[in-house]
């Protein structure tokens, strides 16, 4: 029998191969799209926007599996699909099977979010979900780099060949989950005699009337609303902002670029940093202690993106374009670890999903608004326009702290009752 390995080890593990493997893919995918599928603009954001519909969709359904059956099953079930998407979107160049391979893929990330999450939370009790978190994005910010140099390297060989690499790898590992990956507190959140469309129905009732029950997760769902409304225009305008408005010093005879290829290595590195010394803050035994940080990383991140979009200056857009990807990419695993504090092990692959839900709800409210604003008015204002987006965040994060404050108690078991 095969010795399963810890489920510490597997969360770093996940975190590193699967970053690893989505940044071999995307850092070469807009290129991919744009010389050897030949789309247009418009394709572009319909490709965008075919993603997080399928997100949008399948997260509830996909949560409640992982909650009626096995959280390993829907993670190694979503690794699968994922793979899958990349290899049929590298495989054909049609924009008709570009979209095919968005729903598939689409469709195993909803598998996945939520799960992974759900899944390290009960198999690891016993330690601070805040540092399991971290540790974890650590371990994908490493992933990251290694993906961003192989499809650079690959990359030149053929623009297609890191995406169908990445797809490759996503099935090895599926297969490596199933192996070694431990599942031991799993508990079925629906009764054993209800059929299977009965307990989904009964899972997605339980886990919507605990957000009812808890005001304090209906504030947090509210702030991934925002972030969602405002993400999806900064990241399809970044790059585009650095391109039009500000000139790059000359890299020899290297194209401009290769600029993107130093600022992603640079912001991981930036990030690895800024996650250790988080991680030491958040050590101290202050129950409020999360929510206070991401009171202050919510208040630079969007101080740093409106320095952004408003400045022409190279070094200063560089400094502050960093600076935002940073703050963003902290935030992430602990407001994770803060959300999933006030969650019951029962419904929480569902509330999680609804989250990621609301997330790829806004991106797809959010993203033509504020591309209407930047092709109306121009880039600049468009990304000034997302950091406003965000700003209701940080009423809402006073508004839980005082709750924390008050006496709203984590979570960590399925003995609440509500």
């Amino acid at each position: 029998m095969v010795k399963k390995l810890s489920a510490y080890k597997i969360y770093l593990l996940f975190s590193a191969i699967t970053a690893m493997c989505f940044s071999l893919a995307a850092t070469v995918m807009i290129v991919y799209h744009i010389e050897k599928v030949h789309l247009n603009p418009l394709q572009l954001i319909l490709v965008g926007t075919t993603m997080e519909t399928a997100c949008f969709l399948f997260e509830i359904p996909t949560g409640i599996v992982a909650d009626v059956y096995s959280r390993k099953l829907s993670i190694i079930i979503g690794t699968v699909l994922i793979g899958l998407g990349f290899i049929l979107e590298g495989s054909v160049a049609s924009f008709i099977f570009v979209l095919a391979a968005q729903v598939i893929w689409g469709l195993g990330s909803t598998f996945v979010s939520g799960s992974v999450e759900a899944w390290i939370a009960e198999e690891e009790k016993t330690k601070e979900l805040d540092q399991i978190y971290i540790k974890g994005a650590q371990a994908g910010q490493i992933g990251t780099v290694i993906g961003i140099i192989l499809s650079t390297i690959i990359g030149n060989l053929s623009v297609r060949m890191p995406i169908i690499v990445s797809g490759c790898l996503f099935i090895v590992f599926a297969l490596f989950l199933a192996l070694y990956m431990p599942e031991n507190n799993f508990k079925p959140s629906a009764p054993k005699d209800l059929n299977t469309f009965k307990k989904m129905g009964y899972t997605f009732k339980t886990g919507f009337k605990f957000v009812k029950s808890k005001a304090i997760l209906m504030i947090l769902l509210s702030i991934t609303l925002f972030h969602g409304l405002s993400s999806e225009g900064y990241d399809r305008l970044s790059n585009a902002h650095f391109l039009q408005d500000t000139t790059f010093p000359q890299l020899g005879n290297l194209q401009p670029v290769t600029w993107f290829g130093i600022f992603g290595i640079t912001g991981m590195i930036l990030s690895a940093i800024a996650m250790q010394f988080i991680s030491k803050k958040l050590e101290k035994e202050d129950e409020n202690h999360s929510g206070k940080i991401l009171l202050a990383i919510n208040i630079f991140y969007i101080l740093c993106m409106l320095v952004f979009a408003l400045t022409r200056n190279f070094s200063l857009m560089l400094i502050a374009y960093l600076s935002t990807n940073m703050f963003r990419t902290i935030n992430e695993p602990i407001f994770s670890a803060w959300l999933n504090n006030h969650i019951d092990d029962n419904a929480r692959a569902t509330i999680l999903s609804m989250n990621g839900q609301i997330n790829a709800l806004g991106q797809i409210l959010g993203g033509p608004i504020i591309g209407i604003i930047a092709t109306k008015i121009s880039i600049s204002i468009g990304i000034a326009c997302t950091s406003l987006l965000v700003t209701p965040v940080l009423v809402l994060y006073v508004i839980a702290l005082m709750m924390d404050k008050s006496g709203v108690n984590k979570v960590r078991g399925g003995d609440d009752t509500y």
